[in-house]
């Protein structure tokens, strides 16, 4: 993994959790339960996804630890 695509990832999953908090904090009230507890499923499994995304970015980031060394020139 390039360090560009590492850094794409990291600032995706940023983005995601400060855009989806920001969400869930600005729910208005009055909505009928069903409501909130679709908005609430929706924003954790974007937060779980903006985590797996930062740390592979951060995994990638760091030197490539999640990179094969199958086909590397150096071995």
């Amino acid at each position: 993994m390039t360090r560009r695509v590492a850094a794409f990832l990291l600032v995706l999953a940023a983005f995601m959790a400060v855009e989806w908090v920001n969400l869930a904090v600005n729910l208005a009230d009055g909505h009928p339960t069903a409501f909130y507890v679709v908005h609430g499923v929706l924003v954790g499994v974007n937060l779980l996804l903006a985590l797996a995304l930062g740390i592979v970015g951060w995994r990638g980031w760091r030197g490539g630890s999640l990179t094969s060394s199958a086909g590397r020139a150096d071995d």
